[in-house]
């Protein structure tokens, strides 16, 4: 079974947009939104080449690539393709400044 690795700043990610979804939007929509990531993580861990690749020349980031969250198309997942899985960098909003939000700006 291939596998999710969420890197801390990932997690942090999720627990700053279910906060911002509760309370400006509703729980359930929170709850929604956790869902729907936790189904396009294991999607992303079947289908590595599925999202769309960066070029970065920053080297610890080589080889990134983004995906939508479904159903949040405003939320992109970051996530490195793995042997064994994915490794998810960050979640973050598409109007954030991702570029400075990655540490490549």
């Amino acid at each position: 079974m291939p596998r999710v690795y969420r890197r801390a700043a990932a997690r942090r990610d999720l627990i700053e947009h279910y906060v911002y979804l509760a309370e400006h939007a509703d729980e359930p929509t929170a709850d929604r939104f956790l869902e729907r990531v936790k189904e396009t993580f294991e999607l992303l861990s079947t289908q590595r080449e599925i999202g769309a690749p960066l070029t970065l020349r920053h080297p610890q980031l080589a080889g990134l690539r983004k995906w939508r969250v479904e159903d949040f198309e405003k939320f992109l997942i970051f996530y490195l393709p793995r042997h064994d899985g994915v490794s998810i960098v960050r979640v973050l909003y598409a109007a954030q400044d991702w570029w400075a939000r990655l540490g490549i700006a």
